[in-house]
């Protein structure tokens, strides 16, 4: 299983930064930002599980779900059209759920974005390292 590489975060600054410099504008595509019906969370503010995944995702597993990795689709259409195979699928351990639960990360391989949702892709919030 092939896991996406997890170098830099900082996609949206960068092409922030690149549009001051040569005096272009920024869009929500250019950006690599999410549309507005995706919310974001502070890195600080997830969940401690939620932190586990990530440092997992880091290290490429093991992972305690054999789902982890694989392909999320986006068939709710709620995070921005890519194309398949793009966005990658990790649960969120829930306490004292006898299930996976509803809780997942949604990573993205060209941008290095990360989504977390706890209501099983019903919202997402991207996750934002800077605060």
């Amino acid at each position: 299983m092939r896991f996406p590489p997890r170098l830099t975060r900082l996609g949206t600054a960068a092409a922030l930064l690149s549009a001051l410099l040569v005096g272009g504008t920024v869009s929500p595509t250019t950006a690599g930002a999410a549309p507005s019906a995706v919310g974001s969370i502070c890195h600080g503010d997830l969940p401690a599980q939620a932190y586990d995944t990530l440092e997992l995702i880091e290290r490429g597993g093991p992972f305690p779900y054999a789902q982890d990795g694989s392909v999320f689709q986006n068939r709710e259409r709620v995070l921005p059209g890519r194309p398949t195979g793009y966005y990658h699928e990790y649960t969120v351990v829930t306490p004292g759920s006898a299930t996976r639960g509803a809780r997942r990360l949604v990573t993205g391989e060209e941008h290095q974005e990360d989504y977390y949702t706890a209501d099983h892709y019903a919202s997402f919030d991207l996750i934002d390292y800077g605060c």
